[in-house]
């Protein structure tokens, strides 16, 4: 007869197969936590692009509803015509959540990183010149990816 004897396991540790799929379980887990938190990440992103442009609209309409045209660009992008014109404006909504630089400036046409102001006259036509006329505007936030099938957000005059 066959003797089979009892194995001491005491003090073998692991075998190599063992310690590979603890290995591999751990990969799988640490590869979630980090698509999933990088996602979370540009969700927020994207959350504070929506309210920084809503919260330069709110300032833009209640310049025009005291002056009766909108800023020019240039004006936007002044930081004594702003302390002196919108002193509610957090300077923190002019820049992207994801810009390094920390650029305080709007731009004319949307690009990533930044917020673009777009400001014409009744006719569509450019009034950085005669700013008094501008009569419409655009604000565009550029997203990180795409949030309800858009890859920008946008808001316009209100009237």
């Amino acid at each position: 007869m066959i003797s089979l004897k009892k194995r001491n396991l005491n003090g073998r540790g692991f075998t190599i197969v063992e310690l590979l799929i603890v290995i591999v379980v751990i990969g799988i887990l640490a590869l979630l936590v980090i698509t999933t938190y990088s996602g979370i990440q540009s969700k927020a992103r994207n959350a504070k692009r929506q309210t920084d442009i809503q919260s330069l609209q709110t300032q833009i309409e209640a310049f025009f509803s005291q002056n009766a045209y909108y800023p020019s660009l240039t004006d936007m992008n002044s930081s004594s015509w702003r302390n002196t014109n919108m002193k509610s404006l957090d300077i923190n909504a002019l820049i992207d959540p994801s810009n390094t630089s920390q650029s305080t400036t709007l731009v004319a046409a949307p690009v990533a990183k930044s917020y673009a102001y777009a400001v014409t006259d009744s006719s569509g036509n450019p009034c950085e010149t005669t700013d008094t006329n501008c009569a419409q505007y655009t604000l565009t936030a550029e997203y990180e990816g795409t949030v309800n099938g858009s890859s920008t957000y946008t808001k316009s005059n209100l009237d």
